[in-house]
């Protein structure tokens, strides 16, 4: 069993992009969802399904790449298992300087720095994105 189900996530999305993969399987969770269909909303993967049965769900998620480069330059996560993370509304980190996104777990979802502003919330620092 992982510890970190987000983390190993996010791994699996870096290594697919390094080894320049078409697509990658992931065990599905409504977490992961919720970050991966954030990931596609904002132009970082090109599309993602949930496939398989009810008890063994899974997620194929397609890369994206835009001139051979990966669309993803860099993911990170923020809020570990031993060392949880949270911020409040005016503590949100912008990535980058606003160049790329830092999701978000609140009380109204998983949303983006710039989603989780306009809602004025703050929560759980999952991870960012450029």
């Amino acid at each position: 069993m992982l510890s970190d189900p987000v983390g190993d996530l996010l791994a699996r999305i870096r290594n697919a992009y390094l080894a320049r993969h078409d697509q990658v399987v992931v065990p599905h969770s409504k977490l992961k969802e919720a970050v991966v269909k954030i990931l596609v909303d904002e132009g970082y993967l090109d599309s993602y399904q949930v496939t398989g049965d009810k008890p063994k769900l899974s997620l194929e998620l397609k890369l994206k790449y835009i001139n051979n480069k990966p669309a993803i330059t860099g993911i990170k996560r923020v809020s570990k298992p031993g060392r949880r993370l949270y911020a409040a509304v005016t503590d949100i980190p912008k990535t980058l300087g606003g160049y790329g996104i830092t999701i978000v777990s609140t009380n109204k979802g998983v949303l983006t720095d710039k989603q989780a502003r306009k809602a004025s919330v703050g929560g759980e620092l999952i991870c960012q994105v450029w």
